[in-house]
């Protein structure tokens, strides 16, 4: 049985984000999704320590604190380290794969052009991460 996730979506762009919950709308999925558009706002989010997310997606550029910056002051955390993150953008430089799992994310993923394989990509990393056995020993 696929789990319901609690998604903090981390992205500042609007055509990204509407993309995102028209993917999950047609997927007709009950995961709840919590929108931060930066960084910053998304720490603010986690500081509360209350009703923390199951996994999070995390665009990479982005203004105020890049997704770069922003995994650092995650992964030093004691409690919010363990929250798998996982990068869902358009660059495919091999200097940020190679940071970001240095870092500690959960996966990396490229956002596709067409819309179709954006739906295909975001349906099986949502698979996975419901049917995770370290999702559901967290909560």
């Amino acid at each position: 049985m696929l789990k319901t996730l609690k998604i903090l979506f981390i992205e500042d762009d609007t055509i990204e984000i509407m993309k995102f919950n028209r993917v999950i709308e047609s997927l007709q999925t009950a995961h709840q999704i919590i929108e931060a558009h930066n960084g910053e706002s998304a720490l603010t989010i986690l500081n509360e320590k209350r009703n923390l997310p199951d996994i999070i997606l995390l665009d990479l550029n982005m203004p105020k604190l890049n997704g770069i910056e922003f995994l650092t002051i995650l992964k030093n955390d004691d409690l919010l380290k363990y929250i798998p993150t996982i990068i869902l953008t358009t660059s495919n430089n091999y200097k940020d794969v190679k940071e970001c799992y240095k870092i500690g994310i959960a996966g990396y993923i490229l956002k596709p052009l067409k819309y179709e394989d954006y739906v295909f990509k975001i349906q099986k990393l949502l698979d996975y991460w419901s049917c995770n056995e370290l999702i559901s020993k967290i909560n």
